[in-house]
């Protein structure tokens, strides 16, 4: 079976749908933060009766539609794809995965998109405090939306609440709380949504910090800055914090991505986390080269960023890949003993079934149950496929770490300046907030590549691999279709700049 994939195909829709979600993923959290601080400008203004308030907001409340419309489209292009590029997967755990975005769609994103009207079309035909209900009520729309999809997300990287069915080859839900309440899920969900605060409020810093070089609309800049640079602040410290808590979870599920993280191949006890270092390339699992050229290490770090204890064993790769009977550890080449045991019993207790062979099937089926916890471990050709590709992971953790460290000053010298009244006078750092948007889009990205590829090989942890969750196509059609997304997503890209750059050209004076 395994030979008869088309890994040609599978890298193309791989690529296909990474390619969809990076660009959804320039436009969602903008969508997610300013709602918030459209939100929190409208209430300055309903509560001060500021008119410079209210076009402060209806400004940045135009920016936010023309993301949001956008953020739409390629939000459905990438729910298509599962249907198209990984029927497989949809089948699978259609009941399961189906479930959360079903809910996003009919509760959060009808709640989003009602009010949404209101607060666009609204302004002088309903009351102030109507409006403003409207305003808040899309912001919790947008980020209910954000709920459902990212616990469908953390169930594929810690599947809970849910039995496989043997007569149908499926994974179906039994219990949906443990969906809803996966710590995983939850963890995932305030890191992302927090990042989004911190992206979305770079976005204001970014416009605000052109107009103070360009000598105009200061005021109105000052004040975005003020209100931006508050939320950005807290979203970038309460980021870091449920960093933390994300990688504690993925240390104790997905423990293979924490080594890869970390380009940690043997495991210590205490473990000490690499602040930097520059990689070998060649290196392999179990092979006895050193992972680093050179590396700078904080001592007992990564112990407790794991464990909780600092004197801890933190396994790694090999440890993973080969087994470690010391720590108790099962390797990846027994689970695949054990996985291919699940495949041949239920490929067993499927043509017992067949020819009605109650007896056979009662031990295929018996067979199966005792070994499916590694059912997808069964579909891997060598164990040292469950190693996801360590150098794209352990550099992109990095980026990400570093410049959420760099945003939480920026935002701290920002407000300094502010309150001292000095930040027009210093064009370096308006320079530099001016690009700073950018470098969050950096960090954003470099995220989910942590996230996405480092539990590669598995499309749901340790159960399906993505060579299985894929569709039957060949890999010619996959491949037209990524050129042809790729050109529609960029030809939306440009067209949002170009809204974009003429409405902020225009300034909030203009209509």
């Amino acid at each position: 079976m395994i030979e008869q994939i088309d890994l040609t195909m599978v890298n193309w829709a791989r690529a296909t749908f990474a390619l969809t979600a990076m660009y959804h993923w320039i436009f969602v959290p903008l969508t997610l933060g300013l709602s918030f601080i459209c939100a929190f400008f409208e209430s300055i203004y309903v509560k001060t009766g500021d008119e410079q308030w209210k076009k402060l907001t209806r400004f940045w409340m135009t920016l936010f539609g023309i993301n949001f419309a956008i953020g739409v489209a390629t939000g459905i292009i990438l729910e298509f794809e599962f249907g198209t590029n990984w029927s497989n997967y949809s089948w699978m755990v259609g009941d399961i995965f189906g479930a959360p975005l079903a809910i996003e769609g009919i509760a959060a994103f009808f709640l989003e998109a009602t009010f949404f009207a209101v607060m666009f079309f609204g302004w002088n035909r309903v009351s102030k405090k109507t409006h403003l209900f409207a305003t808040w009520m899309v912001a919790v729309g947008s980020n209910l939306s954000a709920v459902w999809i990212l616990i469908a997300n953390g169930w594929m990287q810690h599947p809970v609440g849910m039995t496989f069915n043997p007569d149908l080859a499926r994974f179906e839900m039994t219990d949906f709380w443990a969906l809803v309440s996966s710590p995983v899920a939850i963890s995932h969900f305030v890191h992302v949504t927090s990042s989004a605060f911190l992206y979305a409020s770079l976005f204001v810093v970014a416009i605000s910090s052109w107009y103070l070089l360009k000598k105009r609309h200061l005021l109105f800049a000052k004040r975005s800055l003020t209100v931006a640079c508050t939320f950005g602040l807290l979203s970038s410290l309460f980021v870091a914090y449920t960093g933390d808590e994300h990688a504690f979870h993925a240390a104790v599920v997905q423990p293979m991505k924490l080594a890869a993280m970390e380009a940690l191949y043997d495991g210590e006890a205490p473990t000490g986390l690499v602040a930097m270092g520059l990689l070998n390339f060649s290196k392999k699992p179990g092979d006895d080269q050193d992972p680093f050229i050179f590396k700078v290490k904080i001592p007992m770090a990564l112990s407790l960023l794991a464990n909780r204890e600092i004197y801890s064993f933190v396994p790694g790769i090999n440890d993973l890949v080969f087994g470690n009977i010391e720590q108790n550890i099962m390797g990846v080449e027994e689970k695949m003993v054990r996985g291919k045991l699940a495949v041949a019993g239920l490929g067993d207790y499927k043509a017992a079934q067949n020819v009605g062979d109650q007896l056979a099937a009662s031990k295929a089926l018996t067979l199966f149950e005792k070994n499916s916890d590694y059912l997808g471990y069964g579909y891997l050709d060598s164990a040292e496929q469950a190693v996801p590709y360590v150098p794209l992971i352990f550099y992109s953790f990095r980026v990400m770490v570093s410049l959420g460290t760099f945003f939480i000053l920026l935002f701290l010298v920002y407000l300094y300046l502010l309150r001292k009244d000095q930040l027009e006078k210093q064009p370096l750092l308006l320079k530099l907030g001016a690009i700073s948007f950018f470098l969050g889009l950096v960090a954003q990205e470099a995220g989910w590549i942590v996230t996405e590829v480092g539990r590669q090989p598995w499309a749901i942890q340790d159960l399906l691999p993505v060579t299985i969750a894929r569709s039957n196509l060949d890999s010619g059609t996959v491949a037209v279709t990524f050129f042809m997304f790729l050109i529609l997503f960029t030809a939306l890209l440009i067209a949002e700049l170009k809204i974009m750059t003429k409405q902020i050209s225009i300034g909030p004076e203009g209509d």
